[in-house]
């Protein structure tokens, strides 16, 4: 037998008020009547108490579970006795399909499944993009970036500096066929000093579109460091040796690239232009 509160409805295990749920000093019995459809559900073992009741605030219409005003959202001192019901509940636990949550995904889907059919197809290929899908250059024994306090990279912007004065017809220092060139010059240390085995590459590997002749070359003999205090020097000591080259000053080129690497106190020069 289960007992219920007579102001709220709040079923109770024994006949011990005050109800935990309003305060109040007066339970009944929950009886149950044979017959009754809305008394007892024979297949969930479970009985109905009765008519269950929330306060309500008259003002906002938050509901409470217990008679404590003043209301807990906007400070309204009165709250009414209102039966609960369960209108809504079917409402709030519908769960949107699968097209209603993917939808504010679906143009960025589209632009992935477009670029991968683009590259499927082999109407877009990956060294069209350059700086991205370039081949990285081979491991080699030795520095790229420094050789005995001389900055390299700095180097290389000054060699190019130096070649567009003496030329007629300007060409930009381009990043695709610097990075061509750093993979040969790092191909011909790491054959050189440790016999290894590179992989060809090829001008549309770095995104290189070469619309005239290429003209590329290793310098014929490494320059030694101690011949060379700073970069400037060392700028100009690789010039003297690329002046002679048609490719290097001459017209009909939009672009060129350098590499320098320095391996056991030797710097070693890879040209590229096209």
């Amino acid at each position: 037998m289960e007992w219920r509160c007579t102001w709220c409805g709040k079923p109770h295990a024994e006949d011990d008020p005050p109800c935990d749920d309003c305060g109040h000093n007066a339970f009944e019995k929950a009886v149950v009547r044979e017959g009754d459809a809305e008394s007892t559900d024979a297949s969930a073992g479970t009985i109905d108490t009765g008519t269950s009741y929330v306060w309500t605030c008259s003002d906002c219409g938050r509901e409470h579970v217990k008679h404590n005003p003043p209301c807990s959202r906007c400070g309204n001192p009165t709250l009414e006795k209102t039966e609960q019901t369960y209108d809504d509940v079917d409402r709030d636990l519908d769960a949107p399909g699968w097209l209603g949550v993917a939808k504010p995904y679906l143009p960025v889907v589209a632009v992935v499944v477009l670029i991968g059919a683009l590259f499927a197809t082999g109407i877009v290929s990956p060294t069209m993009i350059n700086g991205i899908f370039t081949p990285d250059p081979p491991d080699a024994p030795g520095d790229g970036t420094e050789a005995a306090g001389i900055d390299l990279e700095r180097t290389e912007e000054l060699i190019h500096d130096r070649l567009e004065d003496e030329r007629a017809d300007s060409r930009t220092y381009d990043d695709g066929l610097a990075a061509y060139a750093e993979y040969h010059n790092r191909a011909y240390v790491a054959i050189e000093y440790e016999d290894a085995r590179v992989e060809a590459v090829s001008l549309r590997d770095f995104g290189i579109d070469c619309r005239g002749t290429l003209e590329e070359g290793q310098l014929p003999a490494a320059l030694s460091t101690a011949n060379y205090d700073d970069e400037a020097a060392l700028a100009d000591g690789v010039v003297d040796f690329m002046r002679s080259g048609d490719g290097v000053t001459g017209s009909g080129y939009d672009g060129e690239g350098i590499d320098l690497h320095a391996v056991d106190g030797s710097i070693y020069v890879f040209y590229a232009t096209c």
